[in-house]
C-alpha cells in the first residue's frame, strides 16, 4: 500500500494484532507510514482511514523531515557544525565546522562532555530551586522517548544524553522538570505550578522540544 504526498510516495506498513482494539498511524524515522490495527480490519477500511486522515499524516511526515534535518551534521549545545574528517586530532571546533578524527567514538565524547556539564547545571539549578528537596543522584543515558526520568523512590534523575546536542535552555528545563517530581510524582496542576515557579518560560520550551 502506498501513500502519495506531492511528488513523493511513502510505503504503508500494516501491522495487524489481535490485541489491538484501536487503529494507530505513525510515521517513523525510515519515512514509512505504520498502521497498527486489529487483526480483522479490512484493507479497504485502512485505505479509507488514510484518506480521512490525509492532513494529519502529511503533518507527521513534515515533522519527521524537520527532526531528521535537525540531526544532520554535528550538533553540540544548540549549534550545528559541518563535519570535516581529519587525522591530526580527535576533535577541534571552527566557526561552522568541526574537525573530527574518523576513529573518534562520538557517543563516548558526548558522554564525557555531558558528565561535566549536566552535573554543573544540576548543581546550580538545585541550589536555586525554590523548594526544599533531596539532592538526587545523576545518571546519563541515551533514551528514545523521554528527555528525562525521575525515580522518586531512589532519588535518581536520569537525563537523556541527546540533550548535549541542544541549547542549554532545554537541559535546564528538563532538570527543573525532573527535580519537581521529587515533590509531585505525577503531572498534576501542582506539579506544573512548581515547574513554572522554577522555570517561567517552560510552556515555550516544551512546545519547542516537541519539534525535536
Amino acid at each position: 500500500m502506498i501513500f502519495n504526498y506531492e511528488d513523493n510516495s511513502y510505503q504503508v506498513i500494516i501491522e495487524k494484532k489481535r490485541t489491538n482494539k484501536n487503529t494507530y498511524i505513525r510515521v517513523k524515522k525510515d519515512m514509512k507510514i505504520y498502521v497498527t490495527t486489529n487483526y480483522f480490519t479490512r484493507d479497504k477500511d485502512i485505505e479509507k482511514l488514510l484518506i480521512d486522515n490525509y492532513s494529519s499524516i502529511v503533518k507527521m511526515i513534515k515533522q519527521q523531515v524537520v527532526k531528521q534535518k535537525s540531526n544532520e551534521g554535528f550538533n553540540y549545545l544548540g549549534k550545528k557544525y559541518d563535519i570535516v574528517y581529519v587525522d591530526y586530532c580527535d576533535i577541534s571546533f571552527g566557526d561552522a565546522k568541526v574537525f573530527l578524527n574518523k576513529n573518534l567514538d562520538i557517543d563516548k565524547w558526548y558522554k564525557k562532555q555531558a558528565k561535566v556539564l549536566f552535573k554543573n547545571r544540576l548543581d546550580e539549578i538545585y541550589n536555586e530551586y525554590t523548594e526544599n528537596i533531596p539532592y538526587p543522584d545523576l545518571r546519563i543515558r541515551k533514551m528514545t522517548t523521554r528527555w528525562g526520568v525521575c525515580n522518586t523512590r531512589l532519588k535518581v534523575v536520569t537525563l537523556n544524553l541527546e540533550l548535549i546536542k541542544r541549547d542549554i535552555k532545554y537541559l535546564d528545563y528538563v532538570i527543573v522538570h525532573e527535580l519537581s517530581h521529587l515533590i509531585e510524582a505525577n503531572h498534576s496542576s501542582k506539579f506544573w505550578s512548581l515547574v513554572e515557579k522554577n522555570y517561567k518560560d517552560y510552556k515555550k520550551i516544551r512546545k519547542e522540544m516537541k519539534d525535536f
